[in-house]
């Protein structure tokens, strides 16, 4: 396989709802989108590094640069099997995972296309649909989160999982579960506690959650290992999990019981494969993560989620949800079950819009072998 081109974009998309963490709101994305041309075939790319270092240490701009200055250079350069060639090709340069990802996952789509096969079947995908969950983000207020949940469940969603943060957890739990007594309900913390808050995340237990997702610090085992032993409710760790060394240790020290698989996070579809294997040779339940994704990083999300250890109801929600409109045709639609069927036409099964790119697209830059090229 040779790469002819590799085209660099950032397109500038709007919410269709501002969203809610620990880190702040977000209205609206700056992504970095990435497009491989190999002998008339095309395939795309998406980072999902933030515009702030604030989730990682990667953002949009530091992922363009990287990308730009060392990592499509090599792509361009190397003998190229598949995408399980990427980890040796971008080997040299230290980290960068999420800047890593959008490069390889294109060519593990562009591999998809040549082979004439779908994507979730040459990752091992065996599942023909996937099951989905939802993550809502902080309210403004009690009322207005209740009403979100009740839309979420009679859209179909199997999962809810609500952001949290101190002074917005306990008397919302407390209030979601006297409403739903029963349904599938996780929180997620990225990374808003500390040890000071042991006593407050224990008590969580009386709500029955699926999970409680990276409570404490965002490179940390040794303390979610001792809050795990305090808890009935299972740990899981998303942040921390940069890759398949790290999804051991954690298994090793007993600091989670479920891991949280997301894409740019561990630097693609080979490294989020072998933690996907890790945690099943051991045990350990694992479900995929969202970022906020277009419908390009969202269409390997799903092909990613039908890996047999995908168990437990993933993020890989609706365009709508996000998207006025996206720019994949068609949009990702969830069933009135809560599911994604898996596409099983060559490579990702959702097709881009480009005109639609090219409408939101703010910046470009276009790279060939041995050559670089502004267009």
């Amino acid at each position: 396989m040779k790469i002819d081109a590799i085209h660099l974009r950032e397109i500038n998309m709007p919410l269709a709802y501002p969203f809610e963490t620990s880190f702040g709101l977000t209205t609206g994305r700056r992504i970095l989108l990435v497009e491989l041309e190999s002998e008339g075939l095309t395939a795309w790319g998406e980072c999902v590094a933030g515009e702030h270092p604030y989730f990682s240490d990667e953002m949009i701009d530091t992922a363009w640069i990287i990308t730009e200055t060392e990592l499509a250079p090599r792509l361009l350069d190397a003998e190229i099997e598949g995408g399980g060639s990427c980890p040796r090709i971008f080997k040299q340069v230290r980290g960068h995972r999420m800047a890593k990802a959008a490069l390889e996952n294109a060519v593990w789509d562009l591999e998809a296309q040549r082979e004439a096969v779908p994507l979730a079947q040459l990752l091992g995908g065996t599942r023909e649909k996937i099951a989905c969950g939802v993550s809502i983000g902080i309210q403004p207020s009690l009322e207005q989160l209740l009403d979100t949940i009740a839309a979420e469940l009679a859209a179909g969603y199997q999962r809810i999982k609500l952001k949290c943060k101190p002074g917005w957890d306990t008397t919302i739990f407390e209030a979601v579960r006297k409403r739903w007594p029963e349904i599938l309900l996780s929180c997620d913390a990225n990374s808003a506690y500390r040890m000071r808050d042991f006593d407050a995340i224990a008590s969580w237990d009386q709500f029955k959650l699926l999970m409680i997702e990276q409570p404490l610090w965002y490179d940390d085992f040794y303390f979610h290992s001792m809050l795990q032993k305090r808890l009935d409710t299972a740990i899981c760790l998303d942040e921390s999990i940069r890759n398949r060394r790290d999804a051991l240790a954690a298994i090793e020290m007993e600091s989670c019981r479920i891991i949280n698989i997301k894409n740019g996070r561990v630097g693609g579809f080979s490294e989020a494969i072998a933690v996907h294997n890790a945690a099943a040779e051991r045990g350990i339940p694992v479900w995929c993560g969202g970022m906020l994704e277009t419908g390009i990083g969202r269409a390997h999300n799903v092909a990613l989620s039908s890996l047999p250890n995908f168990t437990l109801p993933g993020d890989v929600s609706a365009s709508s949800r996000y998207w006025a409109e996206d720019i994949i045709e068609p949009a990702v639609i969830v069933s009135t079950k809560g599911e994604i069927v898996v596409p099983t036409t060559p490579g990702s099964g959702y097709p881009v819009q480009r005109d639609r790119i090219e409408a939101l697209t703010v910046r470009r830059q276009t790279l060939r072998p041995k050559a670089l090229v502004t267009a």
